[in-house]
């Protein structure tokens, strides 16, 4: 009886033990390593350019096409690495006339390049592929081709893969540590719709088989996630944008019945840039423009063809995720996914896991946009706003070398950690500094977490290792304790890491004082008895103020106002 309860009572710890680890996703498979690590079949070549080419066939919802892989070897071996997603399949490999061997194990293809490479030697080699593309129902999220039709029932087509991966429709190398330093894309589509990807278009081809071939060049590097495909009826029109590298050349395709709202609502785009490069610097890629593309779902942050389906309204689909009004003064989508061109596209990760550079800058670039028109008091607002949105479920980032992302509190927590920087600062110039050089010290380049907290501390020459931990690597929000005894107050922070401490100002009695507190008492002498202690939103965290007794005076004059 007693050996049966405690086999009970085993499982049930062991049912509770697996829902949480479930919940943090830390057990993980063959297929998750085999996509998140730099493996020794990644590691010994690195992509220089792809030629990829894509067939888009709407009757069976399959792509059939070959990319071209042109790579430097670093390492002398000969098995290589490629990402290709099920249902989607290789055909054929070839280098020069020869025709290369390959296995197949998951999502991953080895490719045997049958002879000896040495160091220093640049190849190519051309893989054949084809498949039903995986449908994404809720895209961008689930990730894969969105399949659709607008009004007048022409063939609506996008592709959205962050998160689940490029190689969810075409075949490379599928990890942001290695990018290819240029890119064509080759996107064939039946003749009456347009076929539209990243960088500038060089030719249109029409086919013998009535469909044309749209030929697009990207000159600058390029994340895997960001490459994308868009079919469907569009139109074009465009503007130059007279920047801070001279002219811009902003284009925008959208579907035949929305051009003339479109001509209206994108002039946010403008403004966005005035705002960004202001704060951030240069747009990152003036060699290939910068796109706005209309598709059949929200949208997302492909390199230099930004995808739009916000439904020319303002806020989230109309709504303000702050709750404040301020949220309602700009496009989000157009913002957003347009601040990523700077942190995503410019500055990449090297590990999913680090993906809070690229979702906390730019969430928190919402805050600079609203900041650079409205004021720093409307863009805290909005920013102090999202905090509602923040789970506090899981640290912010995530398990490194398993394809594994932390938190979606990158998003709104992160952009509060760096709105509580900010106010810890002080200085606005010397804030602007700091975004702009991250975005030209980190020019074009994949970075690490460690790296860019590096930079943040040393540009600001302030000790932000506690900081970032707490905020980045925990779910406990720090609480500033202050204890009011006379004339002084004892104040530290609490549920913290031990080594967590930050600049803050302290109002008392109406006047501001610059304390940096730690995990230890410090004590603060005003030489008047404390009426009154007041702490801004702009820092997120908690407080627990206990001891303050208003003074006779101030207790007369608050019943009178009352």
């Amino acid at each position: 009886m007693h050996l049966i309860k405690t086999k009970n009572l085993i499982v049930i710890c062991i049912v509770l033990l697996t829902c949480k680890l479930n919940a943090q996703k830390t057990i993980f498979t063959h297929n998750d390593t085999l996509r998140g690590f730099i493996t020794k079949e990644r590691a010994w070549w690195d992509v220089l350019h792809y030629d990829l080419n894509v067939k888009v066939n709407p009757s069976d919802k399959t792509f059939t096409g070959f990319n071209t892989i042109t790579y430097k070897v670093l390492n002398a071996d000969s098995i290589m690495q490629i990402d290709l997603q099920s249902p989607m399949i290789i055909t054929e490999v070839r280098s020069d006339t020869s025709k290369l061997d390959y296995m197949n194990d998951g999502n991953v293809w080895y490719i045997n390049t049958g002879k000896s490479i040495r160091p220093g030697e640049v190849n190519t080699i051309t893989i054949f592929y084809n498949g039903k593309v995986h449908q994404a129902h809720n895209a961008p999220w689930d990730g894969g081709v969105v399949w659709s039709k607008d009004k007048k029932g022409n063939d609506f087509i996008a592709t959205a893969c962050q998160g689940i991966g490029a190689s969810i429709w075409w075949p490379c190398k599928d990890h942001t540590y290695d990018e290819p330093d240029s890119m064509q894309i080759t996107i064939t589509a039946p003749d009456h719709l347009f076929g539209v990807s990243n960088g500038r278009l060089r030719s249109v081809i029409q086919n013998n088989d009535r469909t044309k071939s749209y030929k697009w060049a990207v000159i600058s590097p390029i994340n895997n996630y960001g490459v994308n495909l868009n079919v469907g009826d569009y139109v074009h029109f465009s503007e130059v944008y007279n920047g801070e590298k001279g002219k811009l050349d902003c284009n925008y395709y959208v579907l035949r019945d929305n051009l003339t709202k479109a001509k209206i609502h994108f002039k946010d785009v403008a403004r966005m840039l005035k705002a960004f490069e202001y704060w951030f610097g240069p747009y990152p890629f003036y060699e290939d423009g910068y796109k706005l593309v209309e598709v059949p779902y929200l949208g997302m942050e492909h390199q230099s063809s930004v995808t739009y389906g916000n439904k020319y309204l303002n806020g989230y689909l109309g709504s303000d995720l702050s709750n404040t009004g301020w949220g309602l003064k700009f496009d989000f989508i157009i913002i957003h996914e347009s601040g990523h061109e700077w942190f995503g596209n410019n500055i990449t990760h090297k590990d999913v896991a680090d993906m809070w550079i690229h979702e906390g800058f730019t969430s928190y670039s919402e805050n600079l946009f609203l900041d650079y028109y409205y004021g720093s008091a409307a863009s805290a607002a909005y920013t102090i706003g999202t905090r509602r949105r923040i789970m506090n479920d899981i640290p912010i980032i995530g398990v490194y070398d398993v394809n594994e992302a932390g938190s979606e509190d990158m998003y709104y927590k992160g952009a509060n950690m760096l709105l509580m920087l900010r106010t810890a600062v002080g200085d606005d110039q010397k804030w602007r500094n700091l975004l702009r050089g991250l975005n030209l010290h980190f020019y074009h380049k994949i970075v690490t977490t460690q790296e860019v907290e590096d930079y943040i501390a040393n540009a600001l020459n302030m000790d932000l290792k506690g900081f970032f931990n707490q905020y980045l690597r925990t779910i406990q929000i720090p609480q500033l304790v202050a204890e009011v005894k006379g004339n002084k107050i004892r104040y530290k922070w609490d549920n913290c890491v031990q080594d967590f401490k930050i600049p803050i100002q302290l109002e008392v009695n109406n006047k501001k004082y610059s304390i940096t507190p730690s995990t230890q008492w410090q004590t603060l002498d005003i030489r008047k008895f404390v009426e009154d202690i007041q702490l801004s939103n702009n820092y997120y965290c908690t407080k627990n103020f206990t001891g303050i007794k208003k003074s006779y005076n101030a207790r007369k004059k608050t019943a009178y106002q009352n």
